[in-house]
């Protein structure tokens, strides 16, 4: 489960910036981290579809 977009981070070009967040089950642990990264707006679906 990730959620999506969480800000949106708008400048005077076209493609836009976001900070995506995503849950990751840790293997070893089993606890939840948080991975955030910022990409362009176009970027976003690949980031949550790869595994």
């Amino acid at each position: 489960m990730a959620k999506k977009v969480v800000a949106t981070l708008k400048t005077g070009d076209k493609v836009g910036h976001v900070k995506a967040i995503k849950m990751i089950k840790s293997p070893k642990t089993g606890a939840y981290i948080f991975h955030e990264e910022m990409m362009t707006a176009d970027e976003v679906k690949d980031y949550f579809a790869k595994k």
